[in-house]
């Protein structure tokens, strides 16, 4: 006998003795019905969402990556600008593109129903994901 065949045989007669202690516990309450283990299904396990609350979720986490890139791209370009080495019409440019984002993002976070706060991911002792400036 190997010791997964003594490990596996312990368990089960654990857990007999544990259906043998509810059935005596039952019978000593005077319920007269035979105790039955309880039947836990994988739905069982499964969230109840409905289907709203799925998609403004995702739509949040999406919108949130994405702000967090339109920031960091917003960044990048003001350091570019600060050093100079950008010409006039690449810097209108650039601001004409990030404004354009900035306007889609108002959009689409009006359309799920989502404040910016709400893209804002709290990291705990980090702190938030975004700056709240």
């Amino acid at each position: 006998m190997t010791g997964g065949e003594d490990a596996g045989r312990g368990l089960a007669r654990r857990a007999t003795d544990s259906r043998d202690e509810a059935v005596e516990l039952a019978a000593a309450l005077g319920e007269s019905q035979q105790w039955q283990q309880p039947r836990v299904t994988p739905l069982d396990r499964r969230l109840a969402v409905d289907r709203d609350s799925v998609e403004r979720g995702l739509a949040s986490l999406v919108l949130t990556v994405i702000e967090l890139l339109r920031q960091l791209v917003e960044r990048q370009a003001l350091r570019r600008v600060d050093l100079g080495d950008l010409t006039e019409e690449q810097v209108e440019r650039i601001g004409v593109t990030l404004m354009a984002l900035e306007e889609q993002m108002a959009e689409l976070r009006e359309y799920f129903g989502l404040a910016p706060e709400d893209l804002n991911l709290d990291l705990g002792p980090l702190g938030p994901l975004l700056p709240t400036d």
